[in-house]
């Protein structure tokens, strides 16, 4: 699901990456933008039982054209602008390390991705944050993920800092 995002992170190609593995799935909507839709990539043999499965499971679509052309789209314009989620979740990473109660490990700031340790119950500062308008998914007792993507601008970042400030003032 994460694959482009590694790709731009470490500056090495997809298709290294997937070189590694007898398949590689990819999802277009975590991060490109695009409404919907996956890829799986492999050998011939791997492709054909993905499809056989696929169709024994109910899956399937018919004239899935318009998902198919959000998808290239997204591969076309939004892979390199990945790094703007990875800056904007740095610059998040670094605002939440001077909240009280709040630590970050941000040599683990690598991609879009910032994981948080809290003073307090992570349900708890989800619930706090919510009210406050901004989502964070408990990932342990004390601990939250945030994640950048494509609708996330710099500016939503100084709001969301701003915002869970005044969350955890309390």
């Amino acid at each position: 699901a994460r694959l482009f995002n590694a790709e731009v992170a470490a500056g090495k190609p997809a298709s290294a990456w997937a070189s590694l593995t007898d398949s590689t799935s990819v999802c277009f909507s975590k991060g490109l933008g695009a409404p919907v839709g996956s890829a799986l990539a492999g050998r011939a043999d791997v492709i054909r039982e993905a499809r056989r499965l696929r169709k024994r499971l109910g899956g399937g679509m018919r004239q899935a054209g318009l998902l198919a052309a959000a998808a290239l789209y997204a591969l076309e314009h939004h892979v390199e602008r990945l790094a703007e989620d990875h800056a904007n979740a740095r610059r998040l990473a670094q605002g939440l390390s001077q909240v009280p109660g709040v630590t970050v490990d941000l040599s683990r700031v690598e991609t879009n991705m910032v994981f948080a340790d809290l003073a307090r119950p992570a349900a708890e500062a989800s619930a706090l944050l919510l009210k406050q308008g901004v989502l964070a998914n408990p990932t342990g007792p004390h601990s939250i993920r945030l994640v950048c993507h494509l609708d996330v601008s710099t500016a939503d970042i100084d709001d969301a800092l701003a915002r869970i400030r005044n969350a955890f003032a309390n």
